[in-house]
């Protein structure tokens, strides 16, 4: 594994933005989520924040921050932004919506703008970590500096 971190369409938008972040390359496990990343960074899963893909009835994609240790309510999410419903995209959809590879998917120099929701408990952590655009490699940010960049609706919907 290189010990190089790759420079994704994600760091370009955080150097655009000058924000500044950690970089922690892990070994990626398939299917592994948080669970493997908080293990490998030696943090609290809590901090280490999904970014996932979903979309409303209409089809309209939507960005969700997630803690990593929660699920995504999708009904209290749906009843919070004034959607019917709302469902995770399967990986080729989010990947096409993202232009990331679900895994290493990143909120941050996404291939089409769409809104972001983030979980309102995320803006009260001092550091979170959060995908860098590649599978295997988080960053380490505030979140005000998330906030200030995707100025994202913060809710209510962890399950």
């Amino acid at each position: 594994m290189s010990s190089k971190a790759p420079v994704t369409q994600a760091i370009r938008v955080l150097r655009e933005h000058k924000v500044d972040y950690t970089e922690h390359l892990y070994k990626y496990e398939d299917k592994g989520g948080t669970t493997v990343s908080a293990r490998e960074l030696g943090v609290d899963e809590h901090c280490v924040v999904k970014t996932l893909i979903m979309e409303d009835e209409n089809k309209r994609p939507l960005i969700v921050l997630m803690h990593g240790d929660r699920e995504v309510g999708t009904g209290m999410l749906a009843k919070q932004i004034g959607a019917k419903k709302i469902h995770p995209c399967d990986p080729k959809t989010a990947d096409k919506h993202s232009g990331y590879q679900v895994g290493g998917t990143s909120p941050f120099g996404t291939r089409h703008p769409m809104p972001v929701y983030m979980e309102a408990g995320i803006a009260e952590l001092d550091t979170i970590y959060i995908n860098g655009g590649k599978r295997g490699f988080l960053i380490g940010v505030s979140p005000r500096d998330v906030i200030r960049v995707l100025n994202p609706t913060l809710v209510n919907a962890a399950a």
